[in-house]
């Protein structure tokens, strides 16, 4: 793998290059859609907290398969649980009704967990190049010539000619039942790439290949739940394709595209449309018992997607860990989002969005050869946060009606060795304002390990500014 390194600087070998320096990252916030829950069979929900549909198909009846915890915390890591007792303040918090509360309405925002995530310049963590991790097919791709002014209808020919062979569909089977995505063979040996909605609380997973054959009982290799990434494994055909993954980096508003993928299940499926948006960052949350979609992870959580790529492109339920390709024949995104319109109750035409190909050349080899991914690239406070409104102030006597309230942290993690303590209120970051904790992750978006912040915080009815040099976020199970 090539790490993207745009500007030539030796220096900052894992700078992100998806957002373009004159294209500014724009949190979830910016994107004004209503919102609405994810539906159930292609049953439309009443209004929740979800600006967002997952492009897969959910199974046929029962609550989603993809409510499995994300299990426990690693050794030395915060549980998003709440503190223990030897942490729990005694200026007035009452930490165990914030923990209650948190549990009951599922507002706990696992900031260093879930969010402030982008790739890592400056950082240091140091990651390593793992590109060599992809063999290239055996197979010699269709050649696409280069567009000119009057061939754009036989390069998008040539390029679906070219891609669509290494698309595949995954069916998943589940205790709820049967649902199905899409997936992108990116390797020689049979590796193929999708997003972890698909696979998660699988019992069972057959991959049908652009032929027609299928592959029953196929391997899940790993999963990582804060990328939406997961990896499975076929018995490599002889004549198998792979599609080339191209530099997510070189996008630009405008540039075409196309998505394929297994909409509906309606396999090998095509669709065509420009990069609308670079940078953007969206949230995937976990459903409510009994609705239908969702992501890895306890009902209501939701982890943010950073630095997508926003498309015109149609993008449907079953598009799912598909090929989001340029006009080279390269893979430059997986799509996985859509946007949906509160108003109507359906997705919103023309709003979808995939994780760049660079994420995924830093992902998915980790999970190759490891089984999981040991280095994020991403900062975090290794904090978990719980959102405060006037209710919550009230009731636990806080000085400020809004901001990040510390519930619990890693005693080793960068927040705990800034000073900040279990109970603190966070309400400024550098000189932004933090009216809650999604705020504060959309903050931490577009920070990196090593970064240095000033952080502004009340400790009971006392305000105090901490300087906090920003770690890594952990990895998380799958």
């Amino acid at each position: 793998m090539s790490y993207s390194n745009p500007n030539n600087d030796p220096t900052n070998p894992y700078r992100s290059a998806d957002v373009p320096k004159d294209e500014k990252p724009q949190p979830a916030s910016t994107i004004p859609y209503p919102m609405n829950d994810l539906p159930r069979n292609d049953e439309r929900t009443q209004a929740s907290t979800n600006p967002y549909q997952l492009a897969y198909t959910p199974p046929a009846g029962g609550q989603s398969p993809h409510q499995s915890s994300y299990g426990p915390p690693a050794a030395g890591q915060a549980s998003p649980y709440g503190p223990p007792a030897s942490q729990r303040s005694g200026r007035g918090l009452r930490t165990g009704s914030i923990i209650a509360l948190v549990v009951a309405i599922l507002l706990v925002l696992g900031v260093g967990l879930f969010a402030g995530w982008q790739f890592g310049h400056s950082s240091s963590t140091v990651v390593a190049d793992t590109s060599s991790a992809f063999q290239q097919g055996t197979s010699k791709p269709a050649a696409i010539p280069a567009l000119s002014g009057n061939n754009m209808q036989t390069v998008q020919e040539d390029v679906v000619a070219a891609v669509r062979p290494a698309i595949v569909q995954i069916n998943v089977t589940t205790a709820q039942g049967a649902a199905l995505g899409s997936g992108v063979i990116i390797d020689k040996q049979g590796y193929i790439v999708t997003n972890n909605h698909v696979v998660n609380g699988a019992q069972s997973v057959d991959v049908v290949l652009a032929d027609g054959s299928t592959q029953h009982n196929v391997k899940v290799v790993g999963t990582d739940p804060t990328d939406d990434l997961a990896v499975v494994k076929i018995n490599p055909p002889a004549n198998i394709t792979v599609a080339p993954i191209g530099d997510s980096s070189q996008l630009r508003v405008g540039q075409d595209v196309m998505a394929i993928g297994n909409p509906l299940g309606d396999t090998q499926t095509v669709t065509h449309g420009i990069v609308s948006a670079l940078g953007r960052s969206a949230q995937e949350t976990a459903p409510n018992a009994g609705n239908g979609g969702g992501i890895g992870g306890n009902a209501g959580s939701s982890i943010t997607l950073p630095n997508l790529v926003q498309t015109d492109a149609p993008i449907n339920p079953g598009n799912s860990g598909g090929a989001l390709v340029n006009l080279q024949g390269q893979l430059v995104g997986i799509p996985t989002l859509a946007a949906i319109n509160n108003q109507s109750g359906a997705a919103a035409n023309g709003i979808g969005f995939a994780i760049p190909s660079n994420r995924v050349k830093f992902v998915v080899p980790q999970i190759i050869q490891n089984g999981k991914v040991t280095h994020t690239g991403r900062a975090g406070l290794n904090v978990t946060t719980a959102s405060v409104d006037p209710q919550i102030a009230s009731q636990d006597n806080l000085a400020v009606d809004h901001g990040a309230l510390v519930v619990n942290e890693d005693k080793n993690g960068a927040a705990s060795k800034g000073g900040l303590q279990v109970g603190d209120v966070i309400v400024q970051v550098d000189n932004t304002q933090v009216s809650d904790a999604t705020v504060l992750g959309d903050i931490l978006v577009n920070k990196t390990p090593g970064d240095k912040v000033a952080i502004k915080v009340y400790r009971g009815n006392q305000q105090m500014t901490l300087n906090v040099t920003l770690g890594e976020l952990q990895a998380q199970a799958g």
